[in-house]
């Protein structure tokens, strides 16, 4: 019975395939394959639903159910028994639909004369596009060998729904990958663009789901997995002296590529009649389903590993490799599952915005994005699977929305914000020369970070002030091993050179935590965000600190420089960053090389425990920068890259105000000059209300500089010092509610 129903299954795949090589109408193509099924399967009924919206599954076509019910008969995803399949991606098989749990009579297709029902998800890469049902009279449950029978067809329905077999404009139906689709992910990078998808790792086109000779197959997936074996093989014997958290990956990747069981359900597969990358990919699909519903965080880790080995092995099959010669587009929207800092400058100013389906707020893409000042969205999950190459895009980096293929409608609203945004900075170009000077008379000086040269031409275009942060670490992530001293001195130079005497705060080099250079070994550490970073690795390694110190004072050739050491937790850390900076001076000195007409020393205070310093510390160091982002995840103990907890906590919040102005009396006291760097500065609400608690220098993106100026010449900063004063007497836990309202009752 097995060897006939193989028999059967092929012979079934065969017609299949004939059928979608047809010049048929979809429409046609689709009655065509119920006719087909239910003949191959026995059974009176074959329907096919396919989701015409995100939400919504029609009937399509069918054999044996009433034909006036198709394209009018609609369910709700996890409505009725094809609903449910189709939510769950899992396989209902019932002798008795009307009494299982979950069952809708639809009298329009005239369906409950049949007891016996099979349903199973028509889906690729885990995700449905769709249910295919037979049904019987007889009250019976399919065997096994149908029920898999049928799961292969409908691994062939969902190659060929996505390559539009079934397109037809009498049926209203379109190919997946021609439908508008919206993913809500995370804001890492404000900011608006429009543009056309380029996918940074292509996904692999399976345009063969049906075997001309199943031996042939066989014997294609034989070589192609022991390609794979090898090459997981010399990736590990290449990783022996790696992290431990690397050896794991690999070693479950070599665990996935010598599985037995995968690899044999791979063969039934093909001997169903699938061809070996549609036997892959049936594997990796069902995989998906199963995997990606679990609790637990290692199983779900793991899909993803099995999930680039199968990739891998689909590249082997079809010979298509990552450059697949698709032009990047004038307007490139790259779209990838997560890129490194060097591959993501590679493509450098070309791109309108980046949206990844992992990554994180403070990964190296959104360092690098924010470098670049392109919105940046993370966290939009599917879309790798979903978008194809030239694709329209439109990204909204402010909500961390992005529409793919949008509708005219949702293009045309975009289109109206853009040009908003746009004429928004045309009004603050009126005011780019202006100081930002507050209704009481008071001055706030706005500058801008920055950590490539291509940042600089922004310090004329935006009105900054200085470079409030130049963010040196970017030129050691883009690398592959340590840049040498001239080339940083020569870049450092080029820096002072295009800032045209203009300040220029240059941190040395902040490493660590999420930000790990690729030829320094990673520390396997519980908590990285807390552990050995910054300057805590420049004190315990000194040498590419002192290169780095060498190579500023020798950039300067006898302009004044301006150096911050960062991530300072105590006053002997910062002791000791100066002494080594000193010892480079006196170096520099007795080799004759010309030095800094001015050299100013400071740190950052992104660490609670250095605003408790001593008294000496603050009269010593000559200024400070208040790392917001970090100061404020450890003030509340929330980690910024941590969604559920990110957002609860306020920088409006009067505890954290009442810390920053803690800080600025401190640094009152000892006349120690102080700025505020971070996200926070470059949002217009919360860098007046930074100015209203006294700080007085404020550096941010270039972008921001405009919105900002703008809200602060509107206020008067002793007015909105009372607002948040009141609401800190009256014990509020914010001031966010009263301070808005006070900007509104300032109107436009």
């Amino acid at each position: 019975m097995p060897e006939k129903r193989e028999s059967e299954s092929r012979k079934l795949l065969g017609r299949l395939r004939d059928t979608m090589a047809s010049d048929s109408a979809g429409q046609a193509r689709l009655d065509e394959i119920t006719h087909l099924i239910a003949q191959s399967m026995q059974t009176e009924v074959c329907s096919i639903y396919l989701f015409r919206d995100a939400d919504t599954l029609e009937l399509c076509a069918t054999e044996g159910l009433n034909d006036d019910a198709v394209h009018q008969t609609r369910l709700r995803r996890g409505e009725g028994l094809v609903g449910r399949v189709a939510k769950t991606t899992q396989i209902v098989n019932t002798p008795d639909a009307p009494q299982t749990k979950g069952f809708r009579y639809m009298p329009e297709t005239g369906e409950e004369v049949f007891s016996s029902f099979l349903g199973v998800p028509i889906q690729r890469l885990g995700e449905a596009m769709g249910v295919l049902v037979v049904q019987s009279k007889d009250a019976r449950k399919f065997t096994a060998d149908e029920v898999y029978a049928l799961e292969v067809v409908a691994m062939v329905l969902a190659e060929m729904t996505e390559l539009g077999a079934f397109v037809s404009d009498e049926a209203g139906l379109s190919a997946l990958h021609q439908q508008p689709k919206m993913f809500r992910g995370t804001s890492a990078q404000e900011g608006a663009a429009e543009g056309n998808v380029y996918l940074h790792e292509p996904r692999v086109v399976v345009s063969n789901p049906v075997a001309d000779d199943p031996e042939i197959e066989l014997q294609r997936l034989e070589e192609a997995v022991e390609t794979l074996r090898v090459s997981v093989d010399e990736m590990l014997s290449g990783a022996r002296t790696a992290d431990k958290e690397q050896m794991q990956v690999l070693e479950a990747y070599r665990m996935f590529a010598n599985s037995k069981g995968w690899l044999r359900r791979m063969e039934e597969d093909i001997s169903r009649g699938l061809s070996a990358e549609a036997a892959v990919e049936k594997e990796q699909s069902v995989a998906r389903a199963r995997i990606g519903q679990a609790n637990d965080a290692y199983l779900r880790e793991r899909l993803h590993d099995l999930d680039d080995l199968s990739n891998r092995l689909l590249r082997i099959l079809t010979g298509q490799g990552q450059d697949t010669g698709a032009e990047v587009p004038e307007r490139a929207v790259l779209v990838a599952r997560n890129i490194g800092p060097g591959e993501l400058l590679e493509y450098g100013r070309n791109l309108k915005a980046i949206v990844l389906e992992d990554g994180s707020v403070g990964s190296h893409a959104g360092i690098v994005a924010r470098a670049l000042a392109i919105p940046l969205v993370i966290q939009a999950k599917g879309i790798t699977t979903d978008a194809l190459n030239g694709d329209p895009i439109l990204v909204d980096g402010e909500q961390g929305i992005v529409h793919l293929r949008p509708e005219d409608t949702v293009m045309t609203a975009f289109k109206d914000k853009i040009a908003m945004l746009a004429k928004a900075q045309d009004r603050y170009t009126d005011i780019r020369d202006k100081p930002a000077t507050a209704r009481c008379g008071t001055t706030v000086a706005l500058q801008m970070n920055a950590g490539l040269m291509a940042d600089l031409p922004s310090l004329e275009s935006s009105g900054a002030e200085g470079v409030g942060l130049f963010r040196t670490e970017l030129q050691f992530l883009i690398r592959n091993q340590v840049p040498k001293r001239s080339e940083l001195a020569a870049l450092y130079a080029r820096v002072l050179d295009a800032a045209l005497g203009k300040r220029v705060v240059f941190r040395t080099l902040d490493i660590g935590s999420d930000k790990v250079l690729p030829y320094m070994k990673p520390q396997d550490e519980p908590n990285p965000a807390l552990g050995w970073r910054a300057i805590r690795v420049g004190l315990d390694k000194p040498g590419v600190l002192t290169m780095q110190l060498q190579a500023l004072l020798r950039a300067a050739n006898g302009r004044p420089l301006t150096v911050m050491f960062p991530f300072v937790a105590q006053y002997e850390e910062y002791k000791g960053a100066k002494a080594a900076l000193d010892k480079a001076v006196k170096r520099e000195e007795k080799l004759g090389h010309l030095l800094p007409a001015t050299l100013e020393v400071g740190a950052m205070l992104e660490t609670p425990s250095l605003a408790f310093a001593p008294e000496a510390f603050f009269e010593e160091v000559e200024f400070l920068s208040i790392g917001g982002n970090d100061l404020k995840q450890f003030f509340f103990a929330a980690d910024r890259e941590n969604e559920r907890v990110r957002k609860r906590y306020d920088t409006l919040n009067v505890s954290f105000l009442s810390f920053i102005e803690m800080i600025v009396l401190r640094c009152n006291a000892t006349k120690t000059s102080l700025s505020f760097c971070g996200e926070d500065a470059g949002r217009p609400i919360e860098a007046a209300c930074l100015a209203a608690m006294g700080l007085r220098t404020l550096s941010m993106r270039p972008a921001s500089i405009g919105p900002v100026k703008s809200m602060l010449m509107r206020v008067n900063l002793d007015d909105l010092r009372a607002v948040i004063e009141a609401a800190r007497d009256a014990g509020k836990q914010s001031v966010r509610e009263d301070v808005t309202a006070y900007i509104r009752s300032l109107g436009s």
